[in-house]
């Protein structure tokens, strides 16, 4: 999606690692995925402010949502599901605002500089929160996220 490179792997890897893991080393596990694009072609600049969101608020909904609900299964869902919010929301408008000055003010006024970001990564955010929800549905199913809290 112009110059971006979305690419839903990174999503799935955001959901499973901010399970797992948490948020803070779904943010590496995110800078390590991005580093990787980039030296691979397959990414650019934007999939740190692109990714970096995600694994963070999956893995911080996901330690508020254990100690809150009785069912880890929703739990595991709800988290899952705030991806798209994280790369979206807060890494679209992060996007925004860095390349706002770089652009000399073009994107101050236009909401749709924005969206631009935003709409880009929304498509392979879902693909990819759809495949990370499976893969820890499965993990949990298979008792492999047993000791995991």
């Amino acid at each position: 999606w112009g110059p971006t490179k979305a690419l839903p792997w990174q999503h799935m890897v955001n959901v499973v690692a901010g399970i797992m893991l948490g948020p803070f080393w779904a943010a590496i596990v995110a800078f390590l995925a991005g580093t990787i694009r980039i030296a691979l072609g397959t990414g650019t600049i934007f999939a740190y402010p692109g990714g970096i969101p995600g694994g963070l608020v999956v893995g911080l909904t996901y330690r508020l949502l254990t100690g809150i609900l009785k069912k880890r299964r929703t739990a595991l869902v709800i988290s899952s599901l705030t991806e798209p919010l994280g790369t979206c929301g807060v890494g679209g408008a992060i996007t925004w605002y860095l390349m706002d000055p770089l652009m000399g003010g073009a994107f101050r006024v236009k909401f749709g500089a924005f969206l631009y970001f935003a709409a880009g990564w929304l498509v392979s955010s879902i693909i990819g929160t759809a495949l990370g929800l499976l893969i820890v549905l499965s993990f949990e199913r298979l008792s492999v996220l047993g000791g995991i809290r």
